[in-house]
């Protein structure tokens, strides 16, 4: 997804948790086709592990003849990791890649040394109506990947391992996490999972590493008898093993990873290490030099300078 403009989040109320280092509440924006909540990045945490930027996408309601509208834009540096509750997107890209992604399923591009991708709903559901919420997250690549070949990965909802039991279920997306082991191939170490929990039942956070978070997609969960509902990133304190609680069904993502191998710039949809190759994406992006999207010619144009943005 492009960088969209977004108001930032801003911090949570006080709270007694000391295992929470920060509590992150994103707005949302309505961006005329769907709303957005962006709890990364923010003034109050930048990244945690590699991740760099996290979405909200909905869930939004589209009427007959309305759609999701994300036009060819370019990315480096960088992986985009995409993950639906509901609904449908359509991806394309300068790969020749043309994919639908469902709920459950996962799109994962790699952009390397540089992509364009589009992001619409298909023409079948413009016809009928219908709703999208989802996530989308950008993943930085260490400094040995940033400049490798972009690539395209999707891998289908039975793809993903899943851990269950006494209330308890995990998908896990990428990494390690309770005796199972993803398949998708990360740059980095690190864990994202979506978790769905029954009243009652209680998930076990483990320090595995150094920057975790949870984001919480629907219900109520506790905290050391802290009460968290919707729409909120919660960001641990390192070495600290926390236990979630859901006060009834709930869900909520686990994100996190090692500390990336140095700093990394971000500028639009670029993501490096060296703010001189954000300068050269930008102007190989306004000389027309990425490859464009087979099937969907329209054109976003670079932006007006933003202030750079360096973290940490």
């Amino acid at each position: 997804m492009s960088w969209h403009s977004a108001d930032d989040p801003v911090p949570g109320d006080h709270f007694s948790c000391d295992a929470i280092q920060t509590l992150i509440v994103p707005r949302s924006r309505d961006l005329g086709s769907f709303a957005v909540r962006r709890a990364l990045p923010s003034t109050q945490c930048r990244m945690v592990g590699p991740f760099i930027f996290f979405d909200q996408m909905g869930p939004s309601e589209f009427l007959l003849g309305q759609g999701m509208d994300v036009r060819p834009h370019p990315h480096i540096g960088l992986s985009t990791v995409t993950y639906l509750f509901e609904g449908e997107i359509m991806h394309r890209d300068s790969l020749g890649t043309e994919l639908p992604i469902r709920p459950g399923e996962l799109n994962w591009m790699t952009a390397g040394r540089g992509i364009t991708h589009s992001e619409r709903t298909g023409g079948a559901l413009r016809q009928t109506g219908s709703r999208l919420f989802g996530l989308q997250s950008w993943v930085a690549l260490s400094a040995r990947d940033e400049e490798t070949a972009p690539a395209f990965e999707h891998y289908d909802a039975a793809s993903l391992p899943i851990v269950s039991g006494e209330g308890k279920t995990v998908r896990l997306i990428a990494g390690e996490a309770y005796g199972a082991r993803s398949a998708v191939r990360t740059s980095t170490p690190m864990v994202y999972a979506d978790v769905a929990l029954e009243a009652g039942a209680v998930l076990p956070l483990d320090a595995d590493y150094d920057e975790r978070a949870i984001y919480t997609v629907s219900g109520a969960i506790e905290i050391a008898g802290d009460g968290f509902g919707p729409g909120q990133l919660l960001v641990f304190r390192p070495g600290d093993r926390i236990s979630v609680r859901a006060k009834e069904a709930s869900r909520f993502m686990v994100l996190g990873g090692e500390p990336m191998d140095g700093p990394r710039h971000l500028w639009w949809n670029f993501v490096s290490s060296r703010p001189e190759r954000i300068a050269q994406a930008k102007e190989d992006w306004r000389q027309g030099r990425f490859d464009t999207v087979p099937n969907d010619a329209e054109f976003i144009p670079l932006p007006e300078d933003p202030p750079p943005v360096r973290y940490p």
